[in-house]
């Protein structure tokens, strides 16, 4: 099992509750779910970096290191690594504090990593290069 951890000493990008509705027949929240939240967290970093659009082009890595549950307090930590002409890449951590069920209320779990690269479009969702910071 995955140990009890600290939570980053930085402002979360996204902070979220998954419920019932977000579980497989096993009762854990989807795979698909944090993705899909991993995503929006990382977008939010690189709308900031590009000043605009930008588009989702690349899931560099994704490691899903502990299950996220019903009534988890889910924080996503978005930080640009790597900045291109027109491409942004972006690491995303994410952690748990476990909900009021939990055995352990209030601890906090890393549940995942993942890497993901953006691209700065315009309005005709061509590339365009990203401004000067």
């Amino acid at each position: 099992m995955t140990d009890a951890v600290k939570l980053p000493d930085r402002h979360a990008t996204l902070r979220l509750v998954p419920m019932v509705k977000d579980t497989n027949a096993a009762g854990d929240v989807f795979g698909g779910w944090v993705m899909s939240q991993v995503d929006i967290a990382g977008s939010i970093v690189a709308v900031r970096r590009a000043k605009g659009r930008v588009v989702t082009v690349a899931v560099n890595a994704f490691h899903f290191v502990a299950p996220v549950f019903v009534n988890d307090l889910v924080s996503f930590y978005a930080e640009v690594m790597k900045v291109g002409t027109t491409s942004i890449a972006v690491a995303v951590e994410v952690y748990a504090e476990r909900g009021l069920r939990s055995p352990k209320p209030g601890e906090a779990v890393k549940v995942t990593e993942a890497v993901l690269t953006y691209v700065a479009v315009d309005e005709n969702r061509k590339k365009r290069p990203l401004p000067p910071e």
